[in-house]
């Protein structure tokens, strides 16, 4: 707790499960230590914030942000049940991890999936691989949408990422002042994990850098 910021404290404290708060905690303080290497600075100098939301300006909930010290870097979190990524880069970038559990893919879909992401998803035998069609969906739309910097705010089925690709898939948002078309990959994380990268279309031959780090 000691290289978290007060906010995030209070973030912390905020959650219902102890779990995810201890996900939380775990994930933010590895993320500075990272950063730390990264930026050569100690991890107490580095301060996150927020970038302004892209949809409507508001700086309390858009995309996170380093203040400080000062960089051209672009970040995005993520974590889940015992891991937690940290992607950076030096276009916008957003990740997503999500770990395999069991639910009810068919209760979700109308409210999260295209009607061609249905299609795929829910035609996939039911079972671990109906899970993990629906988590590749998942992963890959809130990935688009934190490197878009709106989070998954925006209506979901609206946002086609072609599940049937298993290679990159090209993703239309319609975002005023954000690019209009984002790269999205799946990444390859342990079988206990799903999780997806998004960078802007036109940055697809960058190569923004990805660190996993995992906690119990």
């Amino acid at each position: 707790m000691a290289l978290l910021s007060e906010e995030e404290r209070e973030r912390a404290a905020r959650f219902v499960h102890q779990r995810s708060a201890v996900s939380f905690v775990a994930g933010r303080a590895a993320s500075r230590r990272i950063l730390s290497g990264l930026l050569d600075v100690a991890p107490e100098e580095i301060r996150l914030g927020r970038r302004p939301c892209p949809g409507c300006g508001d700086p309390l909930h858009g995309p996170p942000a380093v203040i400080a010290p000062a960089t051209p870097l672009w970040i995005s979190i993520s974590h889940t049940t015992s891991c937690g990524m940290l992607a950076v880069a030096r276009v916008p970038v957003g990740v997503d991890v999500e770990a395999v559990r069991d639910f009810s893919v068919a209760e979700l879909a109308s409210s999260t999936l295209t009607e061609s992401e249905r299609h795929v998803v829910l035609g996939t035998e039911e079972g671990a691989a109906r899970t993990r069609a629906f988590l590749r969906c998942w992963t890959r739309k809130e990935a688009v949408l934190k490197a878009v910097g709106v989070g998954i705010a925006t209506d979901l089925t609206t946002v086609e990422t072609r599940p049937e690709l298993s290679g990159p898939a090209v993703v239309a948002t319609g975002v005023p002042g954000t690019p209009s078309s984002w790269v999205v990959a799946d990444l390859a994380v342990p079988d206990a994990w799903a999780a997806a990268l998004s960078v802007p279309a036109d940055a697809e031959g960058s190569r923004p850098e990805i660190r996993l780090h995992q906690h119990v």
